[in-house]
């Protein structure tokens, strides 16, 4: 019932297969429109706003530089990566 069709990315101009396995799913989940862009431009525009801001801090245990994820606070050790799976190891 279905073919592969060849369609070009919107993004980056690219093309790519629109598999007659993706148009099925497509045609069961009741999307009616193709995918305009290729795997990796959809990924790239999922992920754009995922990334994290990094603060510094110095690690508790061996005075190092630590990259977090987080504000660090003056009432709460920090520690880097090194010295924070050495102390879950630990445990």
């Amino acid at each position: 019932m279905y073919e592969d069709k060849t369609l070009v990315c919107k993004d980056c101009g690219a093309e790519f297969v629109f598999t007659a396995g993706e148009q099925e799913f497509y045609a069961e989940k009741g999307f009616v429109n193709e995918p305009q862009r290729c795997k990796a431009c959809r990924d790239a525009r999922k992920n754009a706003g995922r990334s994290k801001e990094m603060f510094t801090a110095t690690c508790a245990a061996c005075g190092g530089e630590a990259k977090i994820p987080f504000q660090p606070r003056d009432d709460r050790p920090v520690y880097c990566s090194e010295c924070f799976a050495k102390m879950k190891s630990d445990e």
